[in-house]
Formats: structure tokens, C-alpha cells, sequence
């Protein structure tokens, strides 16, 4: 769902404005009223893409659907965000595996997009350390060389929600527990699905910023 093209653009401001809406109404029906014990994997996923999505929206935006409704509306002064409400965080965002799990799979599909079609700025955006576990850099030139060796084998990636089957995401803690090793198989269009994704998730710094904090290890074939 390609929601994140359409609110930025200003050709129809009136048409951004209700959707924004909208999905702020979408948004705070899934993590307020919907009760956590019936959500599947995509509702929670859908639930972090939307704040996700939100927390990252111009705050002008916001103003200006203020102003159309009421005329004396001023931003707050001092230049304060306006945002959507934000979610009550748990003291402790890795207490929910599965809930953790899906945080980091929205993150790590938020890669493969943009990796996919070659953005590669946004895609080294996504993740929060700049170098692999040796040490070396991430950089959009290595991450280009990645892809162009995943497609001498395959002709694109799959991000359709067979791609996105829970089955292609593996995870387990590192013997001191400081960590996860997550592996995102990426599945190709012949379904060989035989290169891999592999991110090691730090927990403690996870905690502290209640978001998974990722550092891309390798893309690459299967080993």
C-alpha cells in the first residue's frame, strides 16, 4: 500500500488533509480500540506502519486542517510539533516477542522497498548502525552491488504479501542475550528463495528508544 506517496504531495492539499484524517482515525481504532489478543501479524504491522507513517508527517500539514476547521486556529507557539496522538509505549518493547517481531519486519521491509527499486539513501535510512558486525561501512555504492548481484540470479524481489509470510522470517537470541540474529529470506519470483537478509537487532538500545535499532550484517546468498 503506497500510502506514504500520496500525503506529502501539495497538488490538492484538501485531498492530502482528509486522508491524513483518515488515517489518523485508522491509526487510533487499531491500537485503542482493537484489543492486541485478536490482532493478526499484518493488523500489527499495519498498526506500526500507520505511526510510523504519521510521527513522520510535516506538522504544517496538521495546521492547516486546524485552520480549515476553525478560522482563529494558531500553531502552538514556540514551534511545537503538532502530531497525531502517539501510542503508549510499553516500558519495555522487546517483552512482546511477537509484537517485536513484527516492528522489526516493518522495518525490514521499509529496506527491501526502497533497496529493491534502487533507492538506496532511503534504504540506509532504515537502518540504525552504519557499519556491518566487522565494522565495515554501509554505503549506497555496496548496497547497488548487492542488488546487481542479486539480479544476475534473479529478475526482481517479491514484496507481495506471500513474501511477507511470517515462514521467511527467522530470529533467535544471541547466547548473551544482548541481541537478536534476524534472518529475512527474500523471496524471488522463481521461489528458490535462496538469498537472505541478515540483521543482528540490539536489544538494550531497543528498549531505551522503543524501536528496534538494526544493524544490516550482510545481503546475500544463502550460506
Amino acid at each position: 500500500m503506497a500510502i506514504e506517496a500520496t500525503i506529502p504531495g501539495r497538488a490538492s492539499p484538501l485531498i492530502s488533509l482528509l486522508l491524513l484524517r483518515h488515517l489518523n482515525s485508522v491509526y487510533k481504532v487499531l491500537s485503542q480500540t482493537v484489543p492486541d489478543s485478536v490482532k493478526t501479524d499484518m493488523a500489527r504491522e499495519m498498526e506500526l506502519h500507520l505511526r510510523d507513517m504519521l510521527r513522520g508527517i510535516d506538522s504544517s500539514l496538521l495546521d492547516e486542517w486546524e485552520k480549515m476547521r476553525d478560522g482563529s486556529y494558531r500553531p502552538s507557539a514556540g514551534g511545537e510539533e503538532v502530531r497525531p496522538p502517539k501510542p503508549e509505549e510499553p516500558p519495555d518493547i522487546t517483552r512482546d516477542a511477537k509484537a517485536f517481531t513484527a516492528a522489526i519486519r516493518t522495518r525490514t521491509f521499509a529496506f527491501l522497498r526502497s533497496w529493491s527499486i534502487g533507492n538506496d539513501e532511503a534504504a540506509l535510512a532504515v537502518i540504525d548502525s552504519p557499519n556491518d558486525s566487522n565494522g565495515d561501512q554501509w554505503t549506497a555504492a555496496r548496497l547497488r552491488a548487492a542488488r546487481e548481484a542479486y539480479r544476475t540470479e534473479h529478475t526482481s524481489l517479491r514484496l507481495d504479501p506471500e513474501a511477507r509470510n511470517r515462514r521467511h522470517t527467522y530470529g533467535e537470541p544471541s547466547d548473551d542475550g544482548a541481541t537478536w540474529r534476524v534472518q529475512q529470506i527474500l523471496a524471488g519470483p522463481d521461489a528458490h528463495n535462496d538469498w537472505v537478509m541478515e540483521l543482528d537487532v540490539d536489544l538494550a538500545a531497543s528498549r531505551e528508544a522503543s524501536a528496534p535499532m538494526l544493524r544490516l550484517v550482510r545481503v546475500g546468498g544463502l550460506v
